[in-house]
């Protein structure tokens, strides 16, 4: 009698105690990602003046995207990581419509960041008149912005005229921004008191936004590190893990590596910024690479016709690509870890060089400085 109770204790145990751990395991799990919360979204549109004077404006936007990418993908809100689009319009150049006030989307909120460079890159100067209420008002009507009061929405404007010309009130303009829940802050390129004088700061303190001057011909300085070499060889080992697929696949694919070049040309410690910006979660290329697309569900392998597919994957069949793609992922996160890794280390290093630095009054200082600000209170953590 005793062993058959003490058989039946143990059969009652043997059921019980997974039960009792999966329990446990799925509360943790739970836990950590936060069941029934939606992550928060980051919308910033880039307003940037194009006329004549600006030339270092640009310059100083296209070396620092990267930067800005790598802080914002640092970005935490509830314990989830936020979806990040940016938007770019340009301002003030002469080649631009007058009818619609010299102003044109140049691209709008995405999180496509190989096409946001590009369009940045081809951006050039000349003109103009520049009417800082008409662009605003412009953003704010044409994107997409959320209903949602919890997102952060962020317009920054950058510019050296007078922040009230043309025939839309800039005081309109910046009001029907805060009505959408979007702070305005605004970046004049010169002295601080003239963009004080010439109402840049009125304009950002309408929406609680932020008044910043910045030195417009100031040129970036990067700082090179011991582990730049291997991050660069590591970023080319990483695009081979791209599968490109659709009609559109293989430019796309070959315009990644152009923007690398871009990003080059400022040198190799820029480099490295965009291989650490490729290795977070905010960029993300479903629209032609099979991986990020059979990871997001926007696409079936399978379902893809053999013409649109690459060489190497036209034969497969479905357990066959499945595997490849799984293979592919399973590269590139060892591949984007020891980019971050690496990243680590560098940060140390350039760190120790800047700590005597005072901070430079650049574009990506200003913009940075206003979005952890912002940030902190829809209570995003970086």
């Amino acid at each position: 009698m005793k062993t058959n109770i003490k058989k039946l204790r143990n059969i009652i145990c043997l059921i019980i105690a997974p039960l009792l751990f999966n329990s446990i395991n799925i509360k943790a799990e739970s836990s950590d990602e936060n069941p029934g919360k939606t992550a928060k979204k980051i919308k910033i549109a880039l307003l940037l003046d194009t006329s004549n004077s600006m030339d270092g404006l640009i310059e100083q936007a296209k070396s620092q995207l990267w930067t800005l990418v790598n802080e914002l993908a640092q970005a935490k809100c509830d314990n989830l990581k936020p979806e990040v689009k940016i938007a770019l319009y340009e301002y003030g150049n002469d080649r631009l419509s007058a009818a619609e006030g010299y102003i044109r989307m140049v691209t709008p909120l995405t999180n496509d960041l190989d096409k946001l460079s590009e369009d940045l890159f081809k951006l050039t100067t000349n003109g103009g008149s520049e009417f800082c209420g008409q662009v605003i008002q412009t953003a704010v009507k044409q994107l997409d912005w959320s209903v949602d009061g919890g997102d952060l929405q962020i317009v920054f404007i950058a510019g050296n005229e007078p922040f009230n010309q043309g025939n839309v009130s800039y005081i309109n303009a910046c009001n029907q921004a805060k009505s959408k829940n979007i702070i305005v802050n605004t970046i004049f390129c010169g002295d601080f008191n003239e963009g004080v004088n010439t109402f840049w700061k009125r304009g950002a303190d309408i929406t609680g936004g932020s008044y910043m001057s910045i030195d417009q011909n100031t040129k970036t300085v990067f700082i090179d590190s011991p582990y730049d070499d291997k991050i660069a060889e590591l970023n080319q080992k990483l695009n081979e893990t791209y599968v490109e697929y659709g009609r559109e696949g293989q430019i796309k694919k070959q315009k990644q590596s152009v923007q690398d070049k871009n990003a080059e040309s400022y040198g190799k410690a820029n480099t490295v910024k965009r291989a650490v910006s490729k290795s977070t979660h905010i960029y993300k290329n479903e629209s032609w690479d099979l991986v990020d697309a059979a990871e997001s569900g926007s696409v079936k392998p399978a379902a893809v016709p053999k013409s649109e597919l690459p060489e190497e994957m036209k034969n497969m069949n479905d357990a066959e690509m499945e595997k490849y793609l799984k293979q592919k992922k399973a590269e590139r996160a060892k591949i984007q870890q020891e980019i971050l890794t690496l990243n680590q280390k560098r940060e140390a290093y350039v760190a120790q060089k800047q700590k005597e630095k005072a901070q430079e009054k650049t574009l990506d200082n200003a913009m940075l400085k206003a979005i952890k600000s912002q940030a902190s209170k829809k209570q995003f953590v970086f």
